[in-house]
């Protein structure tokens, strides 16, 4: 099975120059051609003649880690995923086998002349298709890490035949947690994620739904260390697994977030593509859309901070499995 690996782009400045030139590319020794290096060993002299007022041995092991890395743990025929400017998408590609390093600089606007070759898929892909779990992994400040959850991202862009693993019968951990879900009543389930916003840092979260509540069922306020507030109007939606929510309700969901707000969506069911467009519309208040198994990875990660009273009536242990 292929590997996964990301490599970013400054906050995906030079995103669009990887993917027009077909490549990948880092920093860090500039102005040496790497082509003849073989061992990591290697890289220290050269990294340290580079940044001659990097001391920290700790930062000196994590760069020419990264660097190495790059150059020798990254395989042709492995998948290379890096986030776009547009902080909602990633793009991926594989890497190339023939000329697979090369130096250059002043090809192009995009300052890194360490590069691989990568053949980019056509298409990007949303980061709110991933798992939580998934999410949280390219959340790394590293610029060059490997992504341990590679068969979900091969399931998740539609090669599941290159998650061997991932056999169709096998027994779903999702699936029972979210039928579990499903045995609540409409208010039980709004009440449960009232709480779970609660685990999540939001302060004065509030149960809100109720009829002609325009699609708000709850709403908290997250203060981020005095830097940042954020006000959120959440609706949440117990259905079906296998139906998908419509852009239109999505879309009556954004006209009741006031300015400077932002909106989230929860449900146990999916999004149909198109809504997932409306939630990030250009000129409108932000909308995070949750589906069922990223519930179920919000609620495993936070389940100690859920009320007993709905631990026992979900009847779940730790890890989210059946009592």
């Amino acid at each position: 099975m292929p590997e996964l690996y990301c490599v970013r782009a400054e906050f995906g400045s030079y995103t669009k120059y990887f993917v027009e030139g077909g490549y990948v590319a880092i920093g860090w020794i500039d102005d040496h051609d790497l082509s003849n290096v073989k061992t990591k060993d290697e890289l220290y002299p050269l990294y340290k003649q580079a940044h001659p007022k990097d001391t920290s041995n700790i930062v000196i092991g994590q760069q020419v880690g990264q660097i190495a890395r790059f150059l020798f743990d990254i395989k042709a025929g492995d998948y290379v995923i890096t986030p776009d400017a547009d902080t909602e998408l990633l793009r991926y590609g594989v890497v190339e086998p023939n000329l697979s390093y090369f130096y250059s600089k002043d090809d192009d606007a995009c300052p890194y002349p360490h590069r691989r070759r990568v053949k980019w898929h056509k298409d990007s892909v949303k980061r709110s298709q991933f798992s939580v779990p998934f999410q949280n992994t390219i959340r790394s400040s590293l610029t060059v890490f490997y992504v341990s959850q590679t068969e979900h991202f091969f399931e998740v862009i539609g090669q599941k035949e290159l998650a061997p693993h991932a056999q169709k019968d096998a027994y779903d951990p999702y699936r029972a947690v979210l039928d579990s879900l499903l045995e609540l009543s409409a208010k039980e389930f709004e009440i449960l994620i009232t709480h779970l916003l609660s685990a999540l840092g939001f302060e004065g979260t509030e149960h809100t739904g109720k009829p002609g509540d325009g699609g708000v069922d709850a709403t908290g306020e997250l203060n981020v260390a005095n830097l940042a507030k954020v006000k959120i109007f959440v609706q949440v939606k117990r259905f079906g697994l296998g139906q998908k929510i419509a852009p239109s309700v999505v879309k009556t969901l954004r006209q009741s977030i006031p300015s400077g707000g932002q909106g989230a969506f929860i449900t146990t069911a999916n999004f149909h593509p198109a809504a997932s467009e409306i939630a990030v519309e250009m000129g409108f208040p932000r909308i995070g859309l949750v589906n069922g198994r990223q519930l179920v990875d919000l609620l495993i990660e936070h389940w100690q901070d859920i009320p007993e009273d709905f631990k026992l009536m979900l009847k779940l242990k730790p890890g989210l499995v059946r009592a």
